[in-house]
């Protein structure tokens, strides 16, 4: 087998390259320079003239693709709607916050006096600030101080309460309060003593200069790495420049003036203001030795910050409360005025007039007494001071909530950056305005505004005090320099939905300066890990069984590499999704919509690839993607031998689909290439490589080499890709950290249907927060019928309320393993992966372990620390039971197992609360009156049905306890000596009878509510359960319709909490699946055992019939015999219904006809001995041992020919007959006989590496060799579950009993015992004629106690889901606004044709890559905008196309390529319309100019890279691919040896020894011919064993 050379990239428009022979079909320039993704996807198709006729694939528009259009439309147009509200809110709340500041900082100066709206004609009067409102004022602004702080101590106490946290070093902790202390003082001051001294507009102006310290550390923090350094410098001097202006501009003028003394706290105010936001501009790689010490200290604070904070904010208030009383002391004097006037200037006070007389008349003194003026006293608005306090809270909070919804959501630019760079321009214009008007009219905003308060106002002409007297004209200055040094808020790199912790330094603000707080304290350094030259997409020299193929980006090198191998890399940060999906017994189309979401992610996956490689841009949601899917019981037994096994009819229904479902995700007629075979230790492989170029991967299960069931199979990817695929690779442990961190379990179903968009929204969770160990989508239940209606109520309800709450208030306790992403890292920690090992060994284990796997791992994961998480957005649609018989025993799993591990959960709650940041004793609480709540649901419904049955029929209590009493204990009875069948039929027959019941219960109950009133405990309840079902219907509006089944959900109330949980109860020691059970093919062996048993068992049961007391009365019923329907009791008497003859097994009459015939086949043999001893005669055709496959005949000269002989000789003989025949020696890891099998298609056959071979057999000997079957040891399990169920349905029985009794007594005795409830008081009246006397009496309803308990339980669950319904659904919206792309918003002026591409890259990409249309340019036009026109088809044109032979691209990139390479810039692409695939992407014909040009640039690189390669192949000393390859070099005579046992097998071949063509291991095409990797083997014929063995040794 000759090693491939690499291949050479082929480049468009190259001269003497014809347009068949530019794209060949091996793919001159695949993504990785290997046959990885398997080579050719084109193939040549010759179409005869008669079978030109097409059937195109349907557009599949059900399930996740339904309204998908409309639903994309509906989300954009929200997100512009959140562009311009979020917008408009953070401006408006950010100019609020700032105007009610300057407004309380006007009123807190000592002697301030404002003119006074007074209505009287020719008069005015001045309103003079009195002490007790001057006192009012500063005490708001502490308490707006206070505010944030106070938050940030609660989430900081929280936090260390319930979270993990780290303690600070002291001296990192003393450098925190002091820099904290300073920016508290600054403010405290700039508040207090420097903005009351100032003009408003003035003061607004000054705010733009506490930038200095952050503009100082930001220059000193830029080392030589960053790019335009010195021109950046530059600006940073600048800016400081104009920052340090603004503290002394105001300052010379102000020194010559003697109304100010304390001029000297502006600029002291402004510096110390600016160290607030000293952590946000350090950085460690600073070449300035203390700015890099700080630097260390900001990465210690990450983990320490929560810690220090808790005493740093009670410092804070603490500093800021102290400096205003010594502010007071020293501005006024004193400082016993604050605490003497602190309730008197938040209660009515009076306010000092005083009259303003006019020049122009005299002015009348009297000597000794002064001037003369009118002094009048007027009432203060009361608690003035506290209105404009909250608003100016509510106002920064609202501004800041908003601003991070900006950030969280990826709107930050235009409703985050734009409104806080807006905020002073726009206050100080509205100061002006409102100024302005003032002035004109003292009157104006009288109403709103207290008359005797205002802003401090410039007098006269402001345009010439204020902007040339004051130099207003630098502020231009100030503004710009703030926006230079905050200039990181208009170019955001965080993920989205970033948590608080990675958008801001602090998580709160600074509410006094809050648009200086939002631009600073925003972080800067969230820049993407991943750069686009870190992508490794091409590699050379990598083996196709290396394990370290599916991490391309993954450096391939030992320790002893070139790179540092403690270093981590940034590629390793790149996402990487596993998709490991179960199947079983799945039907046509569930494998169908299962495949088409494979599909899709490989389209998805490819389109990303693409762009990063071609259009060279970072794609954020970049990942690698692979599918792997683990098959059941994969085998059955072959027709010709009990001994041989081929895949199963599922297996090979998923060969049968893949070409349809491929078809129908691509639009065009798609024909994979059949899989690659490979032996393995468990049964078998499948692999394909899809259009984009993944692959996927079928496991195949030999139930006799591995354990079955699901949980097994999980255990085997998680070993596998997690401790052969990762912990094997040859990298550091460091990287093998971060890719564990960064690898990803996608668990599905065989039947799921989602879209790439929904994996995409659960990636983004885990991006979130690291310690995210699963999270779960919106699981839609799809089938039709009545059972199918109950579950989409019952899920919708169930994820809109539980699981909502369970993820707002703590974790979720089960992330379904239909649709969920598991973090690798968090699989891999202690307690998890291997504990989900652990043989179920006691009866308990079999409910928890094997009944709920997938909730068992949850909880493993919740144990160790990890926390679950609920995406709405996320959808997936899954097939559930349309039966009622299959819902039963899906729920019979699943109830025993939910409440096992809740119960193990809760049961080691405090070690779990101790280890799990996220689950905290309220939650332990709720999840315990849930459970409370499920342990007495059954005797809730049946009170509930007690009292209904009254309400409805009017009847007496103790009738209706009986008439519901009956059926329960009937129904019981029968699930303790019945049948499941006949368990099921009568739950079907009660459910029925309940339904009814329920609709007459319904209306008894309306007519008693109409009775009650509507202030009842029933109707208040009913009111509020309706009100909030529908409440979260309308806030799902894609799901509204799911609410419509409810009033079956009523009806099903009986059954599904009553029957169905004594159903499970009573069944817990039944462990079978109970779903998707077919009837495998058993050997003859089995089939024998069977037999004997049963005949064993027969006459054990006679024998007991006989010598019983009752054999009398049973010797005269028959064994032939059965019932319709039987019960017996403990053997003592059976009763069957309806007897009829036992149907006879078609099995053991084939048995009986199949054990004649071999009985004659043997007689045969004997009567050809003795005919023909010399072996003359042709032998007969006979069937072959697991070891033969077809043969010649052989000849016996020996044998015995007495027919009489005994059985064994009689084998022997047989066996001695076959050995003379030529058979093929078969070795499971290298000739298996179900490769052979044609309905595998003719896809090549490679083998397993030596490692991985390893692996497995030592995996298998460890954690997954087949369970032998031991009667003694079921026997027990069996004995265990039936006590375990005994003591169960004891147990839940006597609670249910206590509580029905408790309840029912208590409801009988009402009079004695009751709480009078409130509402819905009937009042009579009565009047009596004798004494003419009116009574008045009223009568309230009577709820005994426990009921009022009842009520109150549940209405407190309802308020508590209801509210997290709200903040999830908020949470929700968000996470779906950050996943949408405006690409409608592009304008020629906002964005290059360059930043258009990269925005844009993928979409570009997954339509240029499109396979429809791409082999014919009139295709795409004929199947897709003139379908519908029967007049525009031209049928008879495109079916005489067919006729042609052609090679059809079957692969994405080839399609994009071609595209891409024949794009020109007037918009026309040679041979395919690509204008037609990029309707949704308006591109101008500079854009496609744009892409010329980075095509140019890829062909460039390929040019240089081919003749680098062509350089370097013939060099002898070129060893760069044995770098590349870990245990796989290629040494001494490997390669000579591979030639020699190559030319053995040809030899082989070419021998005519008669033996028949194995048509399994022939080619598909003569495509595939050239693209044989070197591990593959084909062959034509079965291979002699020498040769074989010789292979197999080389393998291993």
């Amino acid at each position: 087998m000759a090693p491939q050379q690499p291949p050479l990239m082929n480049v468009a428009n190259d001269p003497g390259v014809s347009d068949d022979e530019e794209y060949t079909e091996d793919e001159e320039s695949p993504l990785t320079n290997n046959d990885i993704y398997g080579g050719s996807q084109r193939s040549a198709i010759d179409t005869k003239g008669w079978d030109v006729f097409r059937n195109l694939p349907p557009e599949d528009a059900s399930g996740s693709l339904a309204n998908q259009k409309v639903v994309e439309a509906t989300v954009k147009i929200f997100k512009v709607v959140a562009y311009l509200l979020t917008f408009v809110i953070v401006l408006s709340a950010g100019v609020i916050s700032k105007g009610t500041v300057l407004f309380m900082t006007s009123q807190i100066k000592p002697g301030r006096s404002t003119e006074y709206c007074t209505r009287r004609d020719g008069r005015s009067f001045q309103a003079h600030v009195s002490e007790e409102e001057r006192v009012s004022w500063m005490w708001a602004l502490l308490f707006s101080f206070v505010i944030p702080e106070f938050f940030m101590w609660f989430r900081s106490s929280r936090i260390c309460f319930f979270r993990q946290w780290k303690r600070p070093r002291f001296f990192d902790f003393i450098i925190v309060v002091l820099f904290e202390t300073f920016h508290v003082v600054g403010v405290a001051m700039l508040i207090y003593a420097v903005l009351p001294n100032m003009k408003v507009v003035q003061g607004a102006m000054l705010t733009n200069c506490v930038c200095l310290v952050p503009g100082i550390l930001g220059m000193l923090s830029r080392n030589s790495k960053e790019s335009k350094r010195f021109a950046k410098s530059i600006v940073d001097i600048l800016a400081i420049v104009a920052q340090l202006s603004g503290c002394f501009l105001w300052v010379i003028p102000e020194l010559n003036k003697t109304n100010w003394q304390h001029v000297w706290m502006l600029p002291t105010s402004l510096i110390l203001t600016s160290f607030g936001w000293w952590e946000n501009y350090v950085d460690k790689h600073s070449p300035i030795g203390f700015v890099k010490y700080l630097g260390k200290i900001k990465e210690k604070m990450k983990s320490t910050r929560y810690f220090t904070y808790i005493f740093v904010s009670v410092w804070k208030v603490m500093v800021f409360f102290t400096s205003m009383l010594l502010i007071e002391l020293l501005t006024v004097g004193k400082m016993d005025n604050i605490f003497l006037f602190f309730q008197p200037g938040f209660g009515d006070h009076k306010v000092n007039l005083t009259e303003i007389i006019s020049n122009k008349f005299a002015q009348l003194d009297i000597p000794g007494a002064g001037r003369l003026t009118e002094t009048e006293t007027i009432s203060s608005w009361p608690n003035t001071a506290i209105y404009l306090c909250v608003i100016q809270s509510f106002a920064a909070f609202l501004c800041f909530g908003l601003g991070k919804f900006a950030c969280k959501i990826c709107i930050q630019g235009f409703s985050y950056a734009f409104p806080v760079n807006l905020t002073i321009p726009v206050t100080i214009s509205l100061l002006i305005a409102f100024c302005g008007l003032r002035i004109g009219n003292p009157c104006m905003f009288s109403d709103t505004i207290p008359p005797y308060l205002y802003w401090d106002c410039p007098n006269g002409d402001f345009l010439t005090e204020v902007i040339t007297n004051q130099y207003a004209w630098v502020w231009l200055l100030w503004l710009l320099s703030q926006t230079w040094i905050t200039l990181h808020i208009w170019t955001p790199k965080c993920e989205r939905l970033a948590h608080t912790e990675k958008l801001f330094v602090n998580p709160f603000y600074c509410s006094l300066l809050i648009d200086q707080s939002m631009g600073m304290n925003r972080r800067r350094d969230d820049e993407s890990d991943v750069k686009t030259e870190d992508i490794e997409l091409e590699r050379d020299g990598v083996a196709d069984t290396d394990m370290t193929q599916y991490y391309e980006t993954i450096s391939i090198g030992t320790e002893s590499s070139t790179a540092t191998p403690k270093t981590i890399k940034a590629s390793d940060n790149i996402t990487r999704i596993y998709t490991c999906a179960t199947m079983w017994h799945e039907t046509t189309e569930e494998i169908l919509t299962f495949l088409k979401s494979i599909f899709h992610m490989d389209e998805d996956q490819s389109a990303r690839r693409v762009a990063q490689k071609y259009l060279k841009i970072v794609d954020p949601d970049y990942y690698e993607y692979e599918t792997h899917i683990f098959f059941d019981d994969a085998f059955e037994l072959s027709d010709h031998s009990d001994e041989d096994v081929v895949a199963n009819r599922f297996v090979k229904l998923l060969m049968n689909v893949m070409d349809e479902a491929a078809s129908h995700v691509h639009q065009t007629n798609i024909r994979l290439r059949p899989p690659k075979k490979y032996p393995t230790p468990y049964g078998g492989r499948l692999v394909w490589t899809l259009p984009g170029k993944t692959k996927m991967i079928a496991h195949l299960k030999d139930k006799g080499k591995i354990r079955h069931r699901k949980r097994w199979s999980q255990v085997m990817y998680m070993y596998y890709l997690l401790g052969h695929k990762l912990m094997e690779l040859p990298i550091s442990v460091d990287r093998k950290e971060v890719v564990a961190e960064n690898t990803y379990l996608l668990t599905l179903d065989g039947d799921i249907d989602f879209l790439p968009n929904a994996v995409q929204l659960l990636v983004d969770l885990m991006k979130k927060n690291r310690n995210l160990g699963a999270a779960c989508g919106r699981i839609h239940p799809v089938g039709s019928g009545p059972m199918v209606w109950y579950q989409l109520f019952e899920y919708a309800i169930g994820h809109w309320l539980q699981k909502a709450t369970e993820h707002m208030i703590g974790c979720v306790l089960c992330s379904p393993g239909c649709f969920s992403l598991f973090r690798g890292k968090a699989l891999m920690d202690d307690n998890v992966m291997r504990k989900y090992t652990t043989r179920s060994d006691e009866a308990r284990h079999y409910v928890q372990y094997d009944q709920g796997e997938d909730r068992w791992l949850c909880t493993l994961l919740l144990q160790r620390g990890y926390r679950v998480e609920y995406s709405a957005a996320s959808d997936a649609y899954t097939h559930c039971p349309e039966g009622f018989n299959e819902f039963y025993n899906q729920r019979r799993r699943w109830v025993p197992s939910t409440m096992a591990n809740i119960m193990d959960l809760l049961g080691d709650y405090k070690r779990t609360i101790k280890i799990n940041d996220n689950i905290s004793l309220p939650y332990i609480f709720y999840q315990s009156m849930l459970m409370g709540g499920t342990i007495l649901g059954p005797g809730t419904i049946f009170l509930m049905l007690v009292g209904a049955f009254v309400a409805a029929f009017r009847i007496d209590n103790w009738t209706s306890f009986i008439y519901n009493l009956v059926p329960i204990l009937l129904f019981m009875f029968i699930c303790f000596v019945a049948k499941s069948e006949i368990q099921l039929l009568l739950a079907q027959i009660l459910s029925a009878c309940y339904a009814l019941i329920m609709m007459a219960v319904i209306v008894g109950t309306a007519l008693q509510l109409g009775e009650d009133g509507i202030g009842s405990p029933s109707a208040i309840f009913l009111i509020a359960l309706s009100g909030s079902f529908f409440i979260a219907a309308c806030l799902h509006p894609q799901e509204f319709w799911c609410v419509v089944p409810g009033l079956l959900y009523l009806m099903m109330i009986p059954s599904m909490y009553l029957l169905l949980i004594l159903y499970s109860i009573i069944n817990l020691n039944v462990v079978s699946w109970g779903t998707r059970e077919v009837q495998t093919k058993k050997s003859k062996k089995e089939i024998e055992r069977e037999k004997k048993e049963a005949e064993e068992d027969a006459k054990k049961a006679k024998m007991q019939k006989k010598s019983g007391l009752l054999g009398f009365f049973n010797s005269s019923m028959t064994d032939s015999e059965e019932g319709s329907l039987e019960l017996s009791f403990a053997g003592l008497f059976k009763i069957m219904c309806c007897t009829h003859q036992k149907a006879v097994d078609e099995k053991q009459q084939l048995l009986r006809i199949a054990d004649t015939l071999e009985s004659l086949n043997k007689r045969l043999d004997v009567i050809e001995r003795a005919v023909d001893p010399h072996g003359l005669m042709a032998p007969r055709r006979r069937s072959m041992s697991r070891t033969s496959h077809r043969g010649g005949g052989g000849v016996d000269g020996l044998a015995s020919v007495h027919e009489n002989d005994g059985g064994s000789n009689s084998d022997d003989s047989d066996d001695e007959s076959d050995s003379v025949e030529p058979k093929t020696e078969r070795d499971d890891l290298i000739n298996p006989y179900w490769i052979e099998d044609k309905d595998l298609k003719r896809g090549e056959v490679d083998y397993l590496s030596g490692p991985e071979i390893q692996f497995w057999k030592d995996l298998l000997d460890k954690y997954l060799y087949p369970i032998d079957e031991n009667k003694e040891e079921q026997a027990r399990i069996a004995s265990d579950l039936i006590e375990l169920r005994n003591k169960s349905v004891f147990f839940f029985f006597m609670f249910n009993a206590l509580f029905i009794l408790i309840v029912f007594l208590l409801q009988l005795n009402k009079g004695a015992l009751h709480v009078d409830w409130p509402l819905g008081v009937k009042t009579n009246i009565t009047y009596i004629e004798e004494t003419s006397e009116v009574l008045i009496t009223k009568e309230y309803l009577q709820l005994e106690p426990i009921g009022l308990v009842f009520v109150f339980f549940f209405g407190l669950i309802l308020i508590i889901q209801f509210v997290a319904m709200l903040f999830h659904r908020f949470g929700t919206l968000s996470h779906i606004l950050a996943s949408t792309e405006l690409s409608c918003s592009r304008k020629v002026d906002d964005l290059s044709e360059d930043a258009f591409i990269d925005k844009n890259a993928v979409e570009i990409v997954r339509n240029l890559q499109r396979l429809r249309g791409i082999d014919d340019a009139d295709e795409d036009n004929e199947s897709g905008s003139y379908r519908d026109r029967i007049g525009h088809r031209r049928t008879i044109h495109n079916l005489e196309k067919q006729k042609q032979k052609k090679r059809v691209t079957g692969t994405l990139d080839v399609a994009f390529k071609k595209r891409f390479f024949s794009m020109t810039a007037e918009g026309e692409i040679e041979d395919t319309p690509v204008m037609s695939n990029m309707r949704k992407i308006p591109m101008r014909r500079e854009t496609i100019k744009a892409l010329e040009v980075r095509r140019n640039t890829v062909m460039g690189e390929a040019r240089k890279r081919s003749t680098m390669q062509t350089l370097g192949a013939n060099n002898e000393f070129n060893r760069n691919k044995a770098r590349h390859r870990t245990k796989a070099t290629v040494v001494g005579n490997t390669v000579e040896r591979i030639y020699s046992l190559n030319a053995q097998l040809n030899q082989v071949v070419g021998t005519g020894n008669g033996a028949a063509p194995n048509e399994g291991y022939e080619m598909s095409s003569d495509d595939e011919r050239s693209n044989v990797t070197r591990n593959s083997v084909r062959h034509t014929q079965p291979t002699p064993q020498p040769v074989l063995a010789e292979v197999r040794n080389s393998q291993l």
